[in-house]
């Protein structure tokens, strides 16, 4: 049985659902409880020492961001995705890239651009350690700047949405050797295109990128 402890003290600005929402989705990217486990209110509520009303409320949020499935009598469970279900998202994830960073060709402001190249900078830093989340949320807050650079708040959320169902399994991608240089390649290969404003080859940087990823991540589903 998993081990939960809370993430931060209580605060009175923070509704007591959501420190125990931010506590168990992070037990979950991090891979510290596997998919397919059941969440026990009881079980999580003696842990982290409250009652199960923030835990119910907790998991039903956990639900609509696609991480946890609610079985009618039976709990919850973290949510298992099998390798159809992976690879749909890494689709429409692709189409999402590419459309970022086609958009960020033309919208994205010198400021951004400069927070862009810096965030990259901390990417490549991170990747020369050990720390394999760190390189994970260094990458997304790459992605970030663009998907805000494009303008467009549909495409955020969606891409927001999809991003928090593959973080487990991206974790692998980042574990495996030599591909960290090859994302920072690959990044850099990005930069260009928004720097000079060519929307073609920046759709087509973004997409090798995403395929890039998929390619992996599908491989290494394989060989579990």
């Amino acid at each position: 049985m998993y081990n939960l402890n809370m993430e931060s003290e209580p605060d009175s600005d923070l509704p007591l659902r959501e420190l125990v929402f931010n506590t168990i989705k992070s037990a979950i990217l991090s891979g510290k409880i596997s998919p397919g486990e059941r969440l026990l209110e009881n079980h999580i509520a003696e842990k982290l020492g409250v009652s199960r009303t923030p835990v119910r409320e907790a998991l039903r949020m956990l639900q609509t961001e696609n991480l946890v499935r609610l079985i009618p009598r039976k709990g919850a469970q973290v949510l298992e995705m099998g390798k159809k279900d992976i690879k749909d998202v890494l689709e429409v994830r692709s189409a999402l890239e590419a459309l970022s960073v086609s958009l960020a060709c033309t919208r994205m402001t010198l400021e951004e651009l400069e927070k862009l190249k810096e965030q990259q900078k901390r990417f490549i830093k991170s990747c020369q350690g050990s720390n394999y989340e760190e390189m994970c949320l260094n990458d997304e807050l790459f992605h970030d700047i663009i998907f805000k650079a494009s303008r467009n708040e549909k495409l955020s959320f969606l891409f927001s949405n999809l991003r928090m169902q593959l973080y487990r399994y991206r974790l692998a991608y980042f574990k495996s050797n030599g591909l960290q240089n090859i994302a920072i390649s690959q990044h850099e290969e990005i930069i260009k295109a928004i720097s000079s404003h060519n929307v073609s080859e920046g759709t087509r940087t973004a997409s090798n990128h995403i395929n890039f990823l998929s390619n992996v991540l599908l491989k290494y589903l394989d060989s579990k």
